[in-house]
C-alpha cells in the first residue's frame, strides 16, 4: 500500500486551469466514487477549493495508482495531459503526509496561516466518511491533519490576525484606489458604492472585513433573498440592501465596486453584458470566485477593471515577510505530528506477524485447554470451566503484550523488519507450502 496525492494549487496553476480542475460538493460523491472503483485506489478523498485541488488516496502500486488518478483528471477537467501534467505535482509516502500537514495548518496558503483552509479539511474528512471512499489510513492521516491545524493555531501565533482570501480582495479594493489617486496605501472604502454578490461563507467574511474597512453600506444580491437577508441581519452596523439576483444589472450600472463570491460554475459577469449598461464613471470588480464568476474578457471593457484570485498575490506579498517567522514555530509542530503519523503507518507492518503469532499461541491454548478438560470428568461445573478458560487466555495475553509493544513500537524499519523475521523463525509462524 502506497500514500499519494495528486492535486494542483494556486502555486502551480493558474485560475484558468483551476477552474476546470474545481469538484463542487454535489458533483463529490460521484467524483469519489468514480475513482474508488479503480482497482488501484484503495482509498480517496478529495480537497477542492478556489486555490486547490487535491486528491489524496492510498493506492496499491505506484505508478500505476498515480496514472489512474492522472486520467481521471484529465477526463474530469477535458485537458489533454499535454495540458495538465505540467501544472500537477505528486507527493508519496512521507512527502505526502507532510505536504497534507502543511495544508491543513495554512502554510500552504496564499495568504500564510488562513483559517478558512482548516474548516475545507474538515470537509474533505466529512465528505471522505459520508461517502465510505475512506479506510482507516487515510481516516487517521486526515483526522490527524484536522488536530494538526488545531494545534498550530492554539499553540502559534500563526493564527493571529491571519488574512483570509475575502480580506485580502478587501484590500486589493483599497490599494487600487489608492493607487488610482496616486498613493501607494490602504485607502478606506467609505465613498465607495459597493455590492457584494453571492451569500456564501466568503461573502460573509467579505462583510466583516468591508465593515472594518470604513463601508457603512452596500448591496447584497443573492440567487434567494432570504439567505442574503439572514446573513445581512449578522451585520447590524451595516445598511445592507439584499437583493435578487435578477438585479445585477442595475448594480453593474450604479456601483463603483462590486466583489463575486457564488457556486456558479460559469461566468456571471462577462464583456457581453457589461456593455449592454451606461455607466459614467469607473467599475471595479473582484471575483474570488473558482470557477470564476467573472469572465476574462471582462478586463477589456472601457470603464472597467477586473480582478480574480490571482490578483491577490499583489497584496499578499505586502503582509507575507511578517509572517514568515512567525511560519518557522509552526514548522516544528508539522515535523512532530509528521513523526507521530509516520511511526503509526510503519508500526502497521508488524500487524500480519503479530496477527499470526496471536493465532498460533491461541490454537495451542485452546488445544491444551480441551485436553485438560476433558480429562477432569462431569463433575466439572460449567462456572470452573469459564474460570479456567479465562485464566488461559489471561496467560497468553500476558506473554503476547511485552513482544506485541515491542514490534509495534517506534524504531528503524530495517530494525523492526529483523525483529519480524527472528519472531517468525522462532514460533515457525511461516512454514513450508506442501506441494499439491
Amino acid at each position: 500500500m502506497h500514500i499519494a496525492v495528486v492535486g494542483l494549487s494556486h502555486r502551480t496553476a493558474p485560475v484558468e486551469i483551476r477552474e476546470k480542475l474545481s469538484i463542487p460538493e454535489q458533483s463529490m460523491e460521484v467524483s469519489l466514487k468514480t475513482l474508488k472503483n479503480n482497482e488501484q485506489v484503495l482509498e480517496v478523498s478529495i480537497l477542492s477549493t478556489c486555490n486547490r485541488l487535491e486528491i489524496y488516496t492510498l493506492i496499491r502500486e505506484q505508478e500505476l495508482g498515480v496514472s489512474a488518478i492522472n486520467d481521471f483528471l484529465g477526463t474530469h477537467s477535458g485537458l489533454a495531459q499535454s495540458e495538465l501534467t505540467p501544472h500537477l505535482f505528486t507527493y508519496h509516502q512521507e512527502e505526502a503526509v507532510e505536504h497534507l500537514m502543511r495544508v491543513a495548518g495554512g502554510l500552504d496558503s496564499l495568504v500564510l496561516g488562513e483559517g478558512q483552509i482548516l474548516s475545507q479539511v474538515k470537509k474533505m474528512v466529512r465528505l471522505g466518511q459520508e461517502n465510505q471512499s475512506m479506510g482507516p489510513i487515510l481516516n487517521r492521516l486526515l483526522t490527524q491533519a484536522v488536530s494538526t491545524g488545531k494545534r498550530v493555531r492554539s499553540e502559534t501565533n500563526l493564527g493571529t490576525g491571519a488574512v483570509s482570501i475575502s480580506s485580502a480582495a478587501v484590500e486589493l479594493a483599497q490599494l487600487k484606489l489608492g493607487q488610482s489617486l496616486g498613493k501607494d496605501q490602504l485607502i478606506s472604502l467609505e465613498s465607495e458604492k459597493v455590492a457584494v454578490v453571492g451569500a456564501g461563507r466568503m461573502s460573509r467574511l467579505l462583510l466583516q472585513h468591508l465593515q472594518a474597512k470604513g463601508c457603512s453600506e452596500l448591496v447584497l444580491l443573492n440567487r434567494t433573498l432570504k439567505r442574503a437577508e439572514l446573513l445581512s441581519a449578522d451585520f447590524s452596523e451595516l445598511r445592507v440592501d439584499c437583493r435578487l439576483l435578477s438585479e445585477l444589472d442595475d448594480c453593474l450600472s450604479n456601483c463603483s465596486l462590486v466583489f463575486t463570491s457564488t457556486a456558479a460554475e460559469d461566468p456571471i459577469i462577462d464583456a457581453s453584458r457589461l456593455n449592454k449598461l451606461s455607466r459614467q464613471n469607473l467599475l471595479r470588480l473582484i471575483d474570488i470566485g473558482v470557477p470564476r464568476n467573472i469572465a476574462a474578457d471582462a478586463a477589456g471593457v472601457d470603464g472597467v477593471e477586473s480582478h480574480d484570485v490571482d490578483d491577490l498575490q499583489e497584496v499578499v506579498s505586502r503582509n507575507q515577510e511578517a509572517r514568515q517567522q512567525i511560519a518557522l514555530e509552526a514548522e516544528g509542530l508539522l515535523k512532530e505530528e509528521r513523526r507521530l503519523f509516520l511511526e503509526w503507518w510503519d508500526s502497521l507492518e508488524a500487524v500480519p506477524t503479530i496477527n499470526k503469532l496471536r493465532a498460533s499461541l491461541e490454537a495451542i491454548r485452546a488445544e491444551e485447554l480441551q485436553k485438560a478438560l476433558s480429562r477432569m470428568g462431569p463433575d466439572f461445573s460449567a462456572r470452573e470451566r469459564k474460570v479456567v478458560e479465562a485464566l488461559s487466555k489471561g496467560i497468553i495475553n500476558k506473554i503476547l503484550h511485552a513482544p506485541v509493544t515491542q514490534l509495534r513500537a517506534p524504531q528503524p524499519r530495517p530494525d523492526r523488519q529483523d525483529a519480524l523475521r527472528v519472531v517468525e523463525n522462532l514460533f515457525d509462524l511461516n512454514p513450508p507450502q506442501q506441494d499439491e
